[in-house]
């Protein structure tokens, strides 16, 4: 049975172009990148030229790439980088529907006596703009949030965001894990602080990330050890990651009108037909700003963990949220935030493409859905209430 991958948020297939610039780092070019000798050197060199690559994605300098082990990482040293560097702020300023990465790290400081604001959104996923500015006070040491929702695909105005943050002398992180690679980024025209990249979200290994730090701001390392990265991350370097990452950079530089444009025409078709075909289904979130691979369809009357199991049984892969919170029996706290009613929360199925995906694959899960979706209504004594069902929600 062939797999039809639609997780694409979760994590990409690594790319044979990538897995063919890795593999002589495992085992013939192994040197020490920070030892005198040439046979270390040269490896070096490569991971220079992998900086440079990652650099070039995003429109940064070289030097503002720090290397890290994933975005978590790099979402925990940039905000924890500002709170040290502002020992006497304790404020930090987030959303309602940020990655675990975020979230967690900012429960965690909550606990420790910094105040954190996280800001609601709207039923579309949307940020108030207004109420942003008037939660930015001179105790905020650092706004943290994310350029693309990793459930929704909804894309909030970091470019605007920070310009706001840094006209009141506050530091800007954004998680961007799910944004680079998919939408054009362009660092030098933003006034963004501190950026995050995972690896596998772009079809790299797992294991691997960036943390961007504009030149001139002053950072403090969240990992203490050697030299490595200019001293802002210590720990030999990960160096057949690294080179497979800045080659996966490069590729994604190239593929950035493929995404957008036979990706969004894959996307749009499946959206489409799935909302043609199954009554009472739902997308969340804007279909204005947002991401050209991500969908997020809501069916009511039906649990997400079901849909993903019979689906499963025809090779297709997709989510019930975020893979960071799998396991969990409650709602997706994205959808929560926006009032996505329970009914629907509950039946929601995240569907993220990648330029591997085909029409055909595409026209496969449009012919299958509707059957799994009615052969769960079917057993659901909400669904066969019919109209007496408008009273649970």
């Amino acid at each position: 049975m062939k797999t039809i991958y639609l997780d694409n948020n979760a994590t990409t297939q690594v790319a044979k172009e990538v897995l063919d610039a890795m593999l002589p780092y495992f085992r013939d070019l192994y040197g020490n990148p920070s030892s005198m000798h040439s046979f270390g050197g040269q490896v070096g060199r490569k991971i220079r030229a992998a900086r440079e690559q990652a650099a070039a994605l995003i429109g940064a300098q070289p030097e503002e790439i720090i290397f890290t082990s994933c975005g978590t990482e790099s979402d925990n040293a940039a905000i924890r980088s500002a709170l040290a560097a502002h020992p006497d702020r304790r404020h930090v300023l987030t959303s309602r529907v940020e990655h675990p990465a975020v979230k967690s790290l900012c429960a965690h400081l909550s606990r420790q006596g910094y105040r954190i604001t996280e800001l609601p959104v709207d039923k579309d996923g949307i940020l108030d703009m207004t109420q942003y500015e008037r939660a930015l006070t001179p105790d905020t040491a650092i706004v943290s949030l994310m350029w693309a929702n990793n459930e929704t695909g909804v894309l909030f105005p970091v470019g605007k965001a920070a310009e706001l943050a840094t006209e009141r002398g506050v530091l800007f992180h954004t998680d961007a894990v799910q944004a680079v690679g998919k939408i054009p980024i362009n660092m030098k025209a933003n006034a963004i602080d501190m950026l995050s990249i995972s690896g596998h979200k772009l079809h790299a290994p797992k294991g691997i990330g960036i943390l961007y730090v504009r030149k001139g701001t002053k950072f403090s390392p969240f990992l203490i050890g050697g030299h490595q990265e200019k001293e802002r991350r210590g720990g030999t370097e990960n160096t057949p990651s690294i080179i497979g990452l800045g080659k996966a950079c490069e590729l994604a530089a190239g593929n950035m009108d493929t995404e957008n444009r036979m990706v969004l025409l894959l996307r749009d078709k499946l959206e489409a037909e799935i909302l043609a075909r199954i009554p009472n289904s739902r997308v969340n979130g804007t279909r204005l700003y947002r991401l050209p691979n991500t969908t997020n369809i809501s069916f009511e009357f039906v649990e997400g963990e079901a849909i993903l199991l019979l689906m499963d049984d025809y090779g297709i892969c997709a989510s019930s949220g975020s893979a960071c919170t799998s396991g969990s029996l409650q709602p997706s706290h994205v959808l929560r935030a926006m009032g996505v009613p329970f009914t629907m929360a509950h039946g929601s199925i995240r569907f993220s493409l990648s330029i591997y995906n085909t029409e055909e694959e595409i026209h496969f899960v449009i012919e299958k859905l509707p059957s799994i979706i009615e052969r769960l209504r079917s057993m659901s004594p909400y669904w066969n209430l019919g109209d007496q069902a408008c009273s649970v929600r």
